[in-house]
C-alpha cells in the first residue's frame, strides 16, 4: 500500500459523537475529507444536522442523529441505527464535552460533578460498550477519544474535568487490551489550549489569552484544523499498530 493510499478513508463509515461543534466537528470534517461517510451525533439535532449539510459538499454520505451520551437506550439506538443506515462502523470518535465551573473539591456539588463526568466518562463507556459489540462482529475498527493535555497534568478548579479525561486516557488502555485479539485499535487525542466556540469569549480577553500563551513553548493557542491530521491518522491503516496510546497536542506545554 501506498504511503498516501494509507490514509485514504474511502469507503469507511465514521460515527462521530459530539461532532455538531469544536474539535469534534473538525475530526468529523477532517475524517470526510479523507473520504469516510460521517454519522455526526450529539444533543443538538438541528446543529448536526447543519453540520452533515456542509460535509456532504465534500461528496461523501452524511446521517444526523440525536442523541444523549447517559441515556443507555439512546446511544444503543444511535449505534443501531448507524448499522441499519451504512451497515457497519468502522471508525467511532467521542468528543462529547460540557462546560466545567471553575470550583474547587470543596466547593464542587454533586451536581456538578455528575454532570461532567456523566457527559464525559459515563457517555463515553456507554458508547464504547454499543460500538465495540459492532466491531467485534466484523473484527475490524477504530475508537479514538478526544481527551485533554489535563489527562496528564492537573489544574487547581478542575478537578471533574481531570479525572474525566484522565478517565478516558485509561478506559482507551482498557480497550485496547481487551478488543486486540478483534484487530481493533484504541487511542487518544489530548489536545492542549484550542481555540473553539466554548472558549472564544475567555481567550477573547487579553489577559486570558496572554496567560495561557506563555505557558506553551510554541507561543500560541492551536486551530481546530490542527486535529485533524492525528484523528485522520488514527482512523486510517497507518496506524494499524499503533492502540492504547495518548497522544498529546499541546505545543510542549505539557513538557515544561
Amino acid at each position: 500500500m501506498g504511503t498516501v493510499k494509507m490514509f485514504d478513508l474511502s469507503g469507511k463509515v465514521a460515527v462521530v459523537v459530539g461532532g455538531n461543534s469544536g474539535i469534534g466537528k473538525g475530526i468529523a470534517e477532517g475524517l470526510a475529507e479523507a473520504g469516510a461517510n460521517i454519522v455526526v451525533s450529539a444533543r443538538r439535532l438541528n446543529l448536526c444536522q447543519e453540520v452533515c449539510s456542509e460535509i456532504e459538499k465534500l461528496g461523501v454520505k452524511t446521517l444526523p442523529l440525536k442523541c444523549d451520551v447517559t441515556n443507555t437506550d439512546e446511544v444503543n439506538n444511535l449505534i443501531e441505527t448507524a448499522i441499519k443506515e451504512f451497515g457497519k462502523i468502522d471508525i467511532f470518535a467521542y468528543s462529547a464535552g460540557v462546560g466545567e465551573a471553575a470550583k474547587t473539591v470543596v466547593e464542587m456539588s454533586d451536581e456538578d460533578w455528575d454532570r461532567t463526568l456523566n457527559i464525559m466518562l459515563r457517555g463515553a463507556f456507554l458508547c464504547s460498550r454499543a460500538v465495540a459489540r459492532e466491531m467485534i462482529k466484523q473484527n475490524a475498527g477504530k475508537i479514538i477519544y478526544v481527551a485533554s493535555m489535563f489527562s496528564i497534568v492537573a489544574f487547581p478548579r478542575g478537578s471533574a474535568y481531570c479525572v474525566s479525561k484522565g478517565g478516558l486516557a485509561q478506559l482507551a488502555r482498557v480497550l485496547a487490551l481487551e478488543l486486540a485479539r478483534y484487530n481493533i485499535q484504541v487511542n487518544t487525542i489530548s489536545p492542549g489550549y484550542v481555540y473553539t466556540p466554548i472558549n472564544q469569549e475567555f481567550f477573547s480577553i487579553e489577559t486570558n489569552r496572554e496567560r495561557a500563551i506563555k505557558n506553551i513553548p510554541l507561543r500560541r493557542i492551536a486551530n481546530i484544523d490542527e486535529i485533524k491530521g492525528i484523528a485522520i491518522y488514527l482512523a486510517s491503516p497507518a496506524s494499524s499498530f499503533m492502540t492504547g496510546s495518548n497522544i498529546i497536542i499541546d505545543g510542549g506545554q505539557s513538557i515544561w
